[in-house]
């Protein structure tokens, strides 16, 4: 049980970390369905032999949320114990893309030279990454806030694409690094020093691993650039729903509720915000091995909300929230708020949302004439490959 650490090279210093100064004081379990089930990450890092491929797989239940390190007294850091798991499963020759195929199939068309595309004018140092979901789920939204962004940045350029986070996070680590690296090197040769993103997730991917491109949400920039939403919403009550993803980045967190307020809605804040907020379900991907799980951290967010609409800011967890409470969008809330709170959206779903992005990337291709473009061209082998 939990031996065999001199194989593990990747894992031991985790591995001790957690053996020796975790107190199973349980602030990580109450609300985390996985820990819940398998027990304090001590018990966890004592009980199982993680040279096993069999115990190795318990780490895609994970959501790696990161509450467990942010409520740890100790700050210990068990989301980068299950990410390295994950990782060595990977390498091990374990694990099954077939099991993901649904995920890494969306990740692999983003980066396609069918649907990716960058235009950069002249003088470009700044470009708006809006990800994968919104240009497919809210392409004439995406467009205005490029607009809209252009009026700070005149020389605005616009990157569709998408960052590998999936694969990031189910430890495909070389395939995500040869295909995030070559898009960061491609920028960089390009001059570009600002990457400003629409979703959390590209937002953590380009925080770590941006190779010196700086990083900032679409959120905080109109915040500080005087942004004004079309109408004003006479004090309706909303919930806002932090993203894990952001768990850590106070000024975002501050930038959206400014917003919000300034559009006239009352926030009404939720137990599990912030620092201390919880996954929405989709989280590591651990629907797809353990969808009771996902269902676990929705109903905490259902509770929560109780009878008023919650808001976010990234468009997974809006679309997995508004299964169970009804959620909106932040972008809708300052593009097309009345229908937003109406409930009389309309949000593209798949097969849909592909033609979208299409029909985006050639108005985008239309209007804005750059002076430098491409679109990515990985050969079959670099888009295929896991290791």
């Amino acid at each position: 049980m939990g031996a065999h650490d001199g194989s593990l090279p990747s894992l031991t210093p985790y591995l001790r970390d957690i053996r020796e100064r975790c107190t199973e004081c349980g602030a990580c379990t109450k609300a985390c369905a996985f820990l819940s089930h398998y027990g304090t990450p001590k018990a966890i890092a004592t009980g199982f032999d993680f040279s096993s491929p069999r115990h190795q797989a318990i780490a895609y239940e994970c959501s790696l949320c990161s509450l467990c390190s942010a409520v740890c007294p100790e700050k210990l850091d068990p989301f980068r114990l299950f990410l390295e798991i994950r990782r060595l499963y990977v390498d091990g020759g374990h694990f099954d893309e077939s099991a993901y195929g649904a995920i890494l199939g969306y990740e692999k068309r983003g980066t396609s030279p069918l649907f990716s595309w960058y235009g950069l004018p002249e003088g470009c140092d700044t470009v708006f990454f809006p990800g994968c979901s919104l240009p497919g789920t809210r392409p004439e939204v995406t467009l205005r806030m490029f607009r809209d962004l252009q009026k700070a940045v005149p020389a605005l350029g616009i990157v569709l694409d998408c960052c590998a986070k999936p694969s990031h996070d189910l430890g495909r680590q070389a395939h995500f690094e040869h295909v995030f690296g070559e898009m960061t090197g491609y920028l960089s040769d390009q001059g570009v020093k600002r990457v400003l993103v629409a979703c959390p997730n590209c937002f953590k991917i380009f925080q770590h691993h941006g190779n010196g491109i700086a990083v900032q949400t679409v959120y905080e920039f109109i915040h500080a650039n005087g942004f004004k939403a079309e109408s004003k919403n006479g004090g309706r009550e909303v919930g806002v729903h932090d993203p894990c993803a952001l768990r850590s980045e106070v000024p975002v967190q501050k930038a959206v509720r400014g917003l919000l307020s300034e559009m006239g809605l009352t926030i009404t804040e939720l137990k599990h915000r912030g620092r201390r907020t919880v996954c929405c379900g989709e989280g590591g991907m651990v629907g797809f091995v353990k969808p009771e799980y996902a269902k676990a951290w929705g109903a905490i967010r259902q509770r929560e909300a109780s009878d008023r609409p919650m808001v976010a800011y990234c468009a997974g967890c809006t679309g997995f929230l508004n299964r169970v409470s009804p959620t909106i969008h932040i972008v809708d809330l300052l593009y097309r708020p009345e229908a937003a709170l109406n409930g009389k959206l309309k949000v593209a779903r798949a097969p849909f949302t592909y033609w979208n992005r299409l029909m985006l990337k050639r108005r985008l291709r239309q209007e804005l004439n750059p002076k430098t473009s491409r679109i990515r061209q990985l050969s079959r082998a670099e888009s295929q490959s896991s290791t």
